[in-house]
């Protein structure tokens, strides 16, 4: 029971109290009032949410971090009467979300709308819900609510930079053989020639075959022979740092800036994460097939292809992995790297800063594998252990192709260049 119902019932037993004390017919008109007033407010409340529905739409459920996301409510007053208030509650845990508003004076079969913005700050999935419709009465004695669960759910991609220069993997030896590997996509190596299949694209067609057979006959390839990438993620939980980052300590963005620089958190997976991602996309722009390895939460293995919708799949593994893995980073790369490739280039991305880093590149070099190391320097985020300036020395000392990253540092600019 609210506070101003408590003291309207309060009010009305004293003018009754003191009416029959006293008499006095004025007190009884004042019980009277109290009265309508107590049963005027609980019809106003019943009805002010009656008839209301409410729709959360959104261009895309795919987005990046740093982008704007753009949602538009509607909300429709399907009843015939005024609604003089209702409150919008977005209990989204989107961060940053500002769905929340209060419109007013809503007409009988007349809707309302607004968009929100919400500049996104974190990768993960987050559910566009649920939202609540609160009214009631104009002196809230009855408060009401109606709640609209979550009907849709966003994916927030992981930062992604602009790489100038990073080490291009070579390809297999000029006139060397194809992998033997059949593919979707098209290479300069075919293969033969199958039944058309629904689906299949008409570029494909062997129209000479189709004429022979008197029915349509499509190509088949196989990869070409240029070198796979494989991006391998440390998520072994010990060997990632977050530094404490306090409410204050978060930027308060512009979503009307279309071009702003978001802060990653103080956290060494986000950056590794963001690394990932980053080299996924240039490899995949320079045509190379590319693959994911990581083992957070759960193992992710993704092999190697080409296209948009390869990095649609790294992108979206990339948003829900977490820090939370049990298996060794070294352990998971001895394990996988039996399935790769020779000539084949293995991106290790960790804040590891032990010797088993050491230990895996002279591993993958003995395999006939090019590593490409991007170590993460959790000392830079405050862990009290080594940093990762020896090891890198150590690295560079191999020939290996070596990448630094400190906490602060431009993305771009430092996997851009060597450290």
């Amino acid at each position: 029971m609210t506070l101003s119902r408590k003291i309207v019932l309060i009010l009305l037993a004293a003018c009754l109290l003191a009416g029959a004390a006293t008499g006095g017919e004025q007190f009884y008109q004042l019980a009277y009032l109290w009265i309508f007033l107590y049963a005027g407010s609980w019809i106003m409340s019943w009805y002010s949410l009656r008839g209301l529905s409410l729709v959360r739409i959104s261009r895309t459920l795919r987005a990046q971090v740093g982008q704007i996301f753009e949602e538009r409510f509607e909300l429709q007053n399907e009843g015939k009467l005024l609604r003089i208030w209702v409150e919008i509650q977005d209990e989204s845990q989107l961060p940053g979300s500002e769905g929340s508003r209060i419109l007013t004076l809503i007409e009988g079969n007349q809707g309302r709308s607004y968009l929100a913005r919400t500049r996104l700050l974190r990768r993960g999935v987050y559910p566009l819900g649920p939202t609540s419709l609160v009214g009631g009465d104009l002196f809230g004695l009855f408060p009401a609510e109606k709640k609209f669960p979550p009907q849709e759910t966003l994916l927030v991609y992981p930062l992604m930079v602009e790489i100038r220069d990073f080490p291009n993997p070579p390809g297999l030896l000029a006139g060397g053989e194809a992998l033997q590997r059949r593919t979707h996509q098209v290479t300069p190596n075919a293969a033969g020639v199958r039944e058309y299949i629904h689906g299949d694209s008409m570029n494909r067609i062997h129209w000479l075959s189709s004429a022979r057979r008197d029915r349509l006959m499509v190509k088949e390839f196989e990869l070409d022979p240029l070198a796979d990438v494989w991006i391998f993620l440390d998520a072994f939980a010990r060997n990632h740092y977050a530094k404490p980052q306090s409410i204050e300590s978060i930027q308060v963005v512009d979503v009307f800036q279309r071009e702003l620089k978001v802060d990653l958190p103080p956290s060494t997976e986000e950056y590794a994460v963001s690394c990932a991602a980053s080299i996924a996309r240039l490899s995949l722009r320079r045509a190379r097939a590319v693959g994911l390895v990581a083992a957070g939460q759960q193992t992710v293995l993704l092999p190697p292809d080409r296209g948009g919708r390869q990095l649609g799949k790294i992108l979206e593994s990339l948003a829900l992995i977490k820090a939370e893995g049990t298996m060794p980073f070294r352990t998971l790369v001895e394990t996988q790297v039996k399935h790769i490739t020779r000539g084949s280039t293995v991106v290790l991305v960790t804040p590891a800063r032990n010797r088993d880093i050491a230990i895996m590149v002279d591993f993958l070099i003995q395999k006939g594998l090019r590593p490409v190391l991007i170590l993460v320097d959790s000392s830079s985020f405050g862990d009290p252990t080594v940093g990762a300036d020896e090891l890198g020395t150590q690295i560079q000392s191999m020939a290996i192709p070596c990448r630094t990253i400190k906490f602060g540092d431009d993305l771009g600019q430092a996997l851009s260049n060597a450290a």
